[in-house]
């Protein structure tokens, strides 16, 4: 009887306990959503990595909702019209690495003088970085609407596509400046530690786009039918009220900075900052995509069956990579403003604890798709051979996953204590010297197929791991001044 009661304490304690700490991880994701001012150089490291992580995440998640809601609904229109938006989601990836380059030079610079307490310089450098993203974008929408029949035409669309429909391209690039600033404007919240008002931002613009996208594609009482470009419409609609409540937050001070009317002057020895900074990561994003470029023309030898195969097992493996660049992003505001606090050690924990939630969290995704690749490609296919083709490419690419995860969190590090170039060393190793060469010569010299594409991305991206590991326990990061 003293046994049995023993056990039953034993198990009301354990009980309690996991309610404990269920309540206090929600309380957690509560304060994460609040957006409250707190100083994340002092508090817990733990507290201060999920506090920033969990909005971060969430804002990723909703990063990729525009593309999958357009798709969703233009999809009805038809080939062509699903063609169109491909075409010009493929010419934006330019306007994507851009954006991409500045969002991390603003975060460098923002999240250092931050943790150094200097919220005017970082005001200043706000501005700075949203001057240089729209003198860019409007070199772009020139572009873009002068000639975007033509560029789609260059592209290989058909005579439909760069006619009927270019509408959609010319609206897409014309107003890439609303893509561009929310880039920007929300590197600016979260190297600030707002990562929440960055999340809040983004909802709010797919909520529009949400509303908007069946309206203005098919038409809805007085609302006329704009087919696919109605979808080009709403996108921009609704990302371009999100820039303006951007603006709204900076210039009210709601976050933890504010744009005065004596920051709205350029600053070119700070603009040239931004842009040298910036180079090392549009060079990344740049080197990145034309790798998979690469490796879609290797895979495309060997039938349309395997290329859809693979571009669904990708697209697959993309979405759930998305959760760990919020994680990495965390990871890279904790370093700058560690480090503009004089706290290069902390600094330092910040990373390996984020690598450890990135590798848990990445390992148990990349455990599933292991066991159970073929319930993923179904949901996209039926067909036989494209099922076991994009199963055993995800089961492949999975056993990376862990690699994946930390490395991620590695190279954003880098990159937020202020050395873009390094890591642009290394994708031009991984990706270039090892995978393409290697995806090759396995393929194609040795026979293994299709296989041996996917194994040369498993060991590209672990290699960058392992080389990114390397270089940040040589600990020089540290010493980078911006």
């Amino acid at each position: 009887m003293k046994r049995n009661l023993h056990i039953f304490s034993i198990l009301l304690n354990i009980f309690f306990s996991i309610i404990h700490k269920i309540k206090h991880l929600f309380s957690e994701i509560r304060e994460s959503l609040k957006n409250e001012k707190t100083d994340f150089t002092e508090i817990r490291l733990g507290k201060a990595l999920m506090l920033l992580a969990i909005p971060m995440v969430l804002e990723m998640v909703m990063e990729s909702v525009f593309a999958v809601v357009d798709i969703l609904f233009v999809s009805r229109l038809g080939a062509d019209a699903v063609a169109t938006v491909g075409i010009t989601e493929s010419m934006l990836t330019l306007v994507y690495a851009l954006g991409f380059g500045l969002s991390m030079a603003t975060t460098a610079l923002i999240s250092r003088r931050i943790g150094e307490k200097q919220t005017e310089k970082a005001g200043n450098i706000a501005f700075q970085a949203i001057l240089t993203g729209v003198c860019i974008s409007l070199v772009i929408s020139l572009i873009g609407i002068t000639y975007s029949g033509k560029l789609l035409q260059l592209m290989g669309a058909n005579g439909v596509i760069s006619g009927e429909m270019s509408g959609y391209t010319t609206i897409m690039l014309g107003f890439n400046m609303v893509i561009m600033l929310l880039f920007i404007i929300n590197a600016i919240f979260r190297s600030a530690g707002d990562a929440a008002i960055a999340m809040r931002v983004l909802w709010l613009a797919n909520l529009i786009n949400l509303v908007l996208d069946p309206l203005l594609i098919y038409g809805w009482g007085p609302v006329p039918a704009f087919g696919v470009k109605g979808a080009a419409m709403a996108t921009s609609t609704g990302r371009g009220i999100a820039v303006l409540y951007q603006f709204y937050l900076l210039f009210a001070g709601k976050g933890r900075i504010q744009l005065l009317w004596r920051h709205l002057s350029p600053d070119l020895r700070v603009i040239g900052q931004l842009v040298r900074l910036s180079l090392g990561t549009i060079g990344q994003n740049i080197i990145a995509t034309s790798s998979w470029i690469g490796l879609m023309r290797i895979m495309s030898v060997f039938g349309s069956e395997v290329l859809a195969a693979y571009t669904i097992a990708i697209r697959i493996v993309i979405f759930c990579l998305l959760p760990s660049w919020g994680v990495s992003n965390a990871a890279a505001t904790l370093v700058g403003q560690n480090l503009g606090a004089g706290k290069p050690d902390r600094a330092e924990r910040s990373v390996w604890a984020a690598g450890k939630v990135n590798m848990i969290l990445l390992g148990i995704i990349g455990t599933i798709f292991i066991l159970f690749p073929d319930a993923f490609i179904r949901l996209f296919s039926h067909d036989p051979l494209i099922i076991i083709y994009g199963s055993g490419a995800l089961r492949t690419v999975s056993f990376g996953f862990v690699f994946y995860g930390l490395g991620m969190v590695l190279m954003n590090a880098i990159n937020g204590a202020g050395d873009t170039l390094t890591p642009t060393k290394f994708n031009l190793l991984c990706f270039w010297m090892i995978e393409i060469p290697l995806a090759w010569l396995l393929a194609l010299h040795f026979d293994w197929a299709q296989k041996g594409v996917f194994l040369s991305i498993v060991i590209a991206e672990s290699t960058l791991c392992l080389v990114a590991l390397w270089w940040f326990r040589l600990g020089k990061w540290k010493l980078q001044t911006v």
